[in-house]
Protein backbone atom coordinates (compact mmCIF):
# COMPACT_ATOMS: atom_id res chain seq x y z
CA UNK A 1 0.00 0.00 0.00
CA UNK A 2 1.35 3.36 -0.93
CA UNK A 3 0.54 6.66 -2.12
CA UNK A 4 2.25 10.19 -2.97
CA UNK A 5 0.41 13.50 -2.11
CA UNK A 6 1.64 16.69 -0.60
CA UNK A 7 0.04 17.67 3.59
CA UNK A 8 0.31 20.38 5.83
CA UNK A 9 2.56 18.55 9.22
CA UNK A 10 -0.05 19.46 11.84
CA UNK A 11 1.33 17.09 14.24
CA UNK A 12 5.06 15.83 15.32
CA UNK A 13 5.63 13.27 18.08
CA UNK A 14 8.43 11.45 19.26
CA UNK A 15 8.80 8.39 19.25
CA UNK A 16 12.04 6.36 20.89
CA UNK A 17 15.33 8.59 20.39
CA UNK A 18 15.05 9.21 16.22
CA UNK A 19 11.92 8.64 15.12
CA UNK A 20 8.89 10.75 14.58
CA UNK A 21 4.91 9.99 14.19
CA UNK A 22 3.85 12.82 11.80
CA UNK A 23 -0.01 13.80 11.43
CA UNK A 24 -0.36 15.51 8.40
CA UNK A 25 -3.67 17.17 6.55
CA UNK A 26 -2.99 15.91 3.30
CA UNK A 27 -4.88 17.19 -0.21
CA UNK A 28 -6.17 13.96 -1.30
CA UNK A 29 -5.98 11.85 1.79
CA UNK A 30 -7.35 14.07 4.42
CA UNK A 31 -5.99 13.90 7.58
CA UNK A 32 -2.89 11.07 7.64
CA UNK A 33 -0.44 9.60 10.51
CA UNK A 34 2.84 8.16 9.36
CA UNK A 35 5.96 7.35 10.99
CA UNK A 36 9.07 9.49 9.90
CA UNK A 37 12.33 7.64 10.73
CA UNK A 38 15.06 9.92 11.77
CA UNK A 39 12.35 12.77 12.31
CA UNK A 40 14.17 13.96 15.49
CA UNK A 41 17.35 14.48 13.83
CA UNK A 42 19.06 17.91 13.06
CA UNK A 43 18.62 17.58 9.25
CA UNK A 44 15.10 16.64 9.41
CA UNK A 45 13.72 18.81 12.24
CA UNK A 46 13.33 22.16 10.09
CA UNK A 47 11.22 20.37 7.81
CA UNK A 48 8.98 18.61 11.16
CA UNK A 49 7.26 22.25 12.09
CA UNK A 50 3.98 22.83 12.23
CA UNK A 51 2.24 24.32 9.31
CA UNK A 52 5.01 23.22 7.00
CA UNK A 53 3.73 21.96 3.41
CA UNK A 54 5.74 18.46 2.74
CA UNK A 55 5.61 16.08 -0.41
CA UNK A 56 4.92 13.08 1.55
CA UNK A 57 5.13 9.61 0.52
CA UNK A 58 2.93 6.74 2.58
CA UNK A 59 4.37 3.17 2.65
CA UNK A 60 2.84 0.69 4.57
CA UNK A 61 1.95 -3.17 4.21
CA UNK A 62 -1.59 -3.16 4.80
CA UNK A 63 -4.03 -0.09 4.54
CA UNK A 64 -4.94 -0.39 8.25
CA UNK A 65 -1.64 -0.01 9.26
CA UNK A 66 0.44 3.17 10.68
CA UNK A 67 2.78 3.14 7.63
CA UNK A 68 5.48 5.62 6.77
CA UNK A 69 6.22 8.92 5.25
CA UNK A 70 9.25 9.73 3.44
CA UNK A 71 9.02 13.33 3.29
CA UNK A 72 10.58 16.15 1.38
CA UNK A 73 9.82 20.28 1.79
CA UNK A 74 7.98 22.08 -0.21
CA UNK A 75 7.24 25.63 1.59
CA UNK A 76 8.84 26.17 4.91
CA UNK A 77 6.17 28.27 6.44
CA UNK A 78 6.90 28.00 10.20
CA UNK A 79 9.94 29.47 9.48
CA UNK A 80 8.56 32.44 7.47
CA UNK A 81 7.07 33.95 10.83
CA UNK A 82 9.61 32.61 13.68
CA UNK A 83 9.34 36.53 15.01
CA UNK A 84 5.54 37.43 14.50
CA UNK A 85 3.56 35.45 17.60
CA UNK A 86 0.05 36.33 16.20
CA UNK A 87 0.98 34.25 12.72
CA UNK A 88 2.87 31.74 15.25
CA UNK A 89 -0.17 30.82 17.25
CA UNK A 90 -2.33 31.24 14.02
CA UNK A 91 -0.49 28.20 12.77
CA UNK A 92 -1.20 26.64 16.10
CA UNK A 93 -4.62 27.27 16.37
CA UNK A 94 -5.04 25.49 12.54
CA UNK A 95 -3.16 22.75 12.96
CA UNK A 96 -4.91 22.12 16.30
CA UNK A 97 -8.49 22.74 14.77
CA UNK A 98 -7.26 20.34 11.65
CA UNK A 99 -6.89 17.21 14.36
CA UNK A 100 -10.85 17.43 14.35
CA UNK A 101 -11.70 15.98 11.08
CA UNK A 102 -11.81 12.34 10.45
CA UNK A 103 -8.74 10.04 9.29
CA UNK A 104 -8.03 9.34 5.84
CA UNK A 105 -11.43 11.21 5.10
CA UNK A 106 -9.98 13.88 2.33
CA UNK A 107 -11.08 17.16 2.05
CA UNK A 108 -9.42 19.36 -0.32
CA UNK A 109 -11.25 22.56 -0.15
CA UNK A 110 -10.25 23.14 3.44
CA UNK A 111 -6.65 21.53 2.51
CA UNK A 112 -6.61 24.53 -0.14
CA UNK A 113 -8.26 26.61 2.35
CA UNK A 114 -5.46 26.36 5.05
CA UNK A 115 -3.04 26.83 2.37
CA UNK A 116 -4.36 30.14 1.45
CA UNK A 117 -4.15 31.41 5.33
CA UNK A 118 -0.41 30.47 6.18
CA UNK A 119 0.59 31.77 2.20
CA UNK A 120 -1.07 35.17 3.36
CA UNK A 121 0.48 34.77 7.05
CA UNK A 122 3.16 37.74 6.24
CA UNK A 123 0.40 40.13 5.74
CA UNK A 124 -1.22 40.71 8.59
CA UNK A 125 -4.42 42.88 7.42
CA UNK A 126 -5.26 39.57 5.18
CA UNK A 127 -4.89 36.30 7.26
CA UNK A 128 -6.93 36.53 10.03
CA UNK A 129 -9.93 37.19 8.42
CA UNK A 130 -9.21 34.20 6.24
CA UNK A 131 -8.73 32.14 9.30
CA UNK A 132 -11.72 33.11 10.45
CA UNK A 133 -13.52 31.81 7.00
CA UNK A 134 -11.41 28.66 7.37
CA UNK A 135 -12.54 28.24 11.06
CA UNK A 136 -16.19 28.27 9.11
CA UNK A 137 -15.24 25.35 6.01
CA UNK A 138 -14.28 23.42 8.81
CA UNK A 139 -17.64 23.76 10.97
CA UNK A 140 -19.31 22.80 7.18
CA UNK A 141 -17.04 20.04 6.97
CA UNK A 142 -17.58 18.40 10.34
CA UNK A 143 -21.65 18.82 9.72
CA UNK A 144 -22.13 22.07 11.36
CA UNK A 145 -22.49 24.49 8.82
CA UNK A 146 -23.88 27.99 9.97
CA UNK A 147 -27.17 29.08 7.55
CA UNK A 148 -26.11 32.50 6.61
CA UNK A 149 -28.33 32.96 3.76
CA UNK A 150 -31.56 34.60 5.10
CA UNK A 151 -32.57 35.50 8.66
CA UNK A 152 -34.56 32.87 10.54
CA UNK A 153 -37.03 34.87 11.59
CA UNK A 154 -38.07 36.84 8.69
CA UNK A 155 -36.86 35.08 5.74
CA UNK A 156 -35.38 38.47 3.80
CA UNK A 157 -31.89 38.44 3.16
CA UNK A 158 -30.97 41.98 3.66
CA UNK A 159 -29.41 43.65 6.87
CA UNK A 160 -28.27 40.12 8.37
CA UNK A 161 -25.98 41.24 11.46
CA UNK A 162 -26.75 38.84 13.52
CA UNK A 163 -26.59 34.86 14.41
CA UNK A 164 -28.72 32.93 16.51
CA UNK A 165 -26.27 31.06 19.18
CA UNK A 166 -29.08 28.12 19.03
CA UNK A 167 -29.79 27.63 16.01
CA UNK A 168 -26.78 28.96 13.84
CA UNK A 169 -29.09 30.75 11.53
CA UNK A 170 -28.73 34.69 10.85
CA UNK A 171 -31.24 37.20 11.69
CA UNK A 172 -31.29 40.24 10.90
CA UNK A 173 -31.44 43.70 12.35
CA UNK A 174 -35.18 44.31 12.83
CA UNK A 175 -36.00 40.90 13.94
CA UNK A 176 -33.06 40.45 16.57
CA UNK A 177 -32.80 44.17 18.27
CA UNK A 178 -34.73 42.99 21.29
CA UNK A 179 -33.05 40.12 21.79
CA UNK A 180 -29.37 41.82 20.61
CA UNK A 181 -27.47 40.97 23.80
CA UNK A 182 -28.30 37.08 23.36
CA UNK A 183 -26.93 37.32 19.84
CA UNK A 184 -23.66 36.35 18.04
CA UNK A 185 -22.66 39.51 15.96
CA UNK A 186 -22.45 38.54 12.11
CA UNK A 187 -19.68 40.39 10.76
CA UNK A 188 -20.22 41.84 7.27
CA UNK A 189 -16.99 39.72 5.55
CA UNK A 190 -18.43 36.47 6.25
CA UNK A 191 -21.61 37.67 3.91
CA UNK A 192 -19.83 39.58 1.17
CA UNK A 193 -15.83 40.10 -0.18
CA UNK A 194 -14.09 42.57 2.05
CA UNK A 195 -10.53 43.02 1.61
CA UNK A 196 -9.88 44.54 4.81
CA UNK A 197 -12.58 44.17 7.49
CA UNK A 198 -11.77 45.46 11.03
CA UNK A 199 -9.97 44.25 13.79
CA UNK A 200 -13.63 44.44 15.99
CA UNK A 201 -15.22 42.87 13.08
CA UNK A 202 -12.42 39.81 12.89
CA UNK A 203 -12.71 39.35 16.74
CA UNK A 204 -16.66 38.84 16.54
CA UNK A 205 -15.95 36.23 13.26
CA UNK A 206 -13.75 34.14 15.81
CA UNK A 207 -16.83 34.65 18.52
CA UNK A 208 -19.09 32.90 16.23
CA UNK A 209 -16.69 30.51 15.30
CA UNK A 210 -15.72 29.68 18.46
CA UNK A 211 -19.22 29.17 19.91
CA UNK A 212 -20.36 26.96 17.76
CA UNK A 213 -16.64 24.97 17.46
CA UNK A 214 -17.32 24.81 21.29
CA UNK A 215 -20.06 23.69 21.48
CA UNK A 216 -20.92 21.29 18.63
CA UNK A 217 -18.10 19.77 18.10
CA UNK A 218 -15.48 19.64 21.01
CA UNK A 219 -17.47 20.13 24.21
CA UNK A 220 -19.33 16.67 23.48
CA UNK A 221 -16.20 14.64 23.52
CA UNK A 222 -14.51 16.44 25.93
CA UNK A 223 -12.13 18.62 24.28
CA UNK A 224 -11.70 22.45 24.47
CA UNK A 225 -10.58 24.96 21.72
CA UNK A 226 -6.88 24.82 21.05
CA UNK A 227 -4.83 27.23 23.87
CA UNK A 228 -2.92 28.11 20.76
CA UNK A 229 -6.48 30.08 19.86
CA UNK A 230 -6.78 31.73 23.05
CA UNK A 231 -3.16 33.04 22.18
CA UNK A 232 -4.13 34.33 18.83
CA UNK A 233 -7.27 36.43 20.07
CA UNK A 234 -5.32 37.78 22.88
CA UNK A 235 -2.96 39.22 20.35
CA UNK A 236 -5.24 40.42 18.14
CA UNK A 237 -7.19 42.15 20.71
CA UNK A 238 -3.75 43.93 22.21
CA UNK A 239 -3.25 44.90 18.51
CA UNK A 240 -6.73 46.43 18.38
CA UNK A 241 -6.24 48.53 21.73
CA UNK A 242 -2.99 49.59 19.93
CA UNK A 243 -0.42 47.32 21.85
CA UNK A 244 2.30 45.47 19.89
CA UNK A 245 3.08 41.95 21.23
CA UNK A 246 6.62 41.17 22.16
CA UNK A 247 8.26 39.41 19.24
CA UNK A 248 8.65 35.83 19.57
CA UNK A 249 12.01 34.13 20.04
CA UNK A 250 12.68 30.96 18.53
CA UNK A 251 11.63 27.92 20.78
Amino acid sequence: MDFSDEGILISAKPLGEANTIAELLTERHGRHLGLVRGGRSRKMRPLMQLGNRLSVTWRARLADHLGGFNVEMLDPHAARVLDDQAALAAIGSLTGLAKLLPERDPHPQLYHGALEVLGALDDASLWPALLVRWEMMLLQDLGFGLDLSECAATGTDADLVYVSPKSGRAVSRDAGQPYCDRLLKLPRFLLEEDPAPSPADVLAGFALTGHFLERDVLSPHGLTLPAARERLIGLLARNQQGVMPAKAGIQ
